[in-house]
């Protein structure tokens, strides 16, 4: 086990679009639109159609400060696969500390899915950049602020699965720093110019909840 991390970087928005399903041939456009809104984190989950591809072209059109990355890494050889086209954020579904070891080896950001207060210490002493509670939805607030009680201070908290723009103040009065966007954003098939209207609607959303 490492103390070694990648801290969570300081983005205007710690709000990571998630494109569970998109092609290749889509990314470039909804990318754009989504970095044109105020995006600053892209997740493309690693069951979508050729991730690595669109990782890459992904990679090739954000400014360097933008966390580009992969979802639902498995095992370390997804982790050297994503190092090879550039990706610098890793989140998993699970925690596996290797996995995770190996990616901060690689001077990648890490986001690994926790549910319990084990999994969110296990996490954090295998050198997490920041936790994902997922599903968010099944914890809700009460139960990520819970388990949160008992974490590394200064550890950034996510919620994701299941929230929405709808849910913004309702985690942030807990603690939650950061959210993962999936089927609230971006759902396979829709076009480049409605993710971008989702985009700009969410942005509005979150800057009204966190000045609120």
């Amino acid at each position: 086990m490492t103390n070694s991390r990648i801290a969570w970087p300081s983005l205007k928005r710690n709000l990571v679009a998630i494109l569970r399903g998109i092609k290749p041939e889509e990314i470039e456009g909804v990318v754009a639109g989504l970095l044109e809104a105020g995006f600053e984190a892209i997740e493309v989950p690693l069951n979508s159609p050729e991730p690595f591809v669109s990782i890459e072209k992904a990679r090739r059109l954000a400014p360097g400060s933008c966390l580009i990355g992969a979802g639902t890494v498995l095992d370390v050889a997804q982790v050297d696969r994503l190092n090879d086209v550039g990706g610098n954020l890793l989140v998993t579904p699970n925690v596996e500390p290797a996995v995770i070891q190996r990616a901060v080896g690689h001077g990648m950001v890490t986001m690994p899915g926790v549910f319990t207060a084990t999994e969110a210490l296990l996490a954090a002493k295998s050198g997490a950049a920041a936790l994902k509670f997922f599903p968010a939805s099944a914890l809700g607030p009460a139960g990520i602020s819970a388990i949160s009680a008992i974490l590394p201070k200064g550890l950034p908290i996510g919620a994701v699965g299941g929230v929405s723009d709808a849910d913004f103040a309702a985690y942030l009065k807990v603690g939650v720093t950061c959210f993962g966007l999936g089927s609230s954003l971006y759902k396979p098939g829709d076009s480049a110019s409605v993710v971008a209207e989702k985009a700009k609607r969410t942005i509005a959303a979150y800057d009204a909840a966190v000045s609120a």
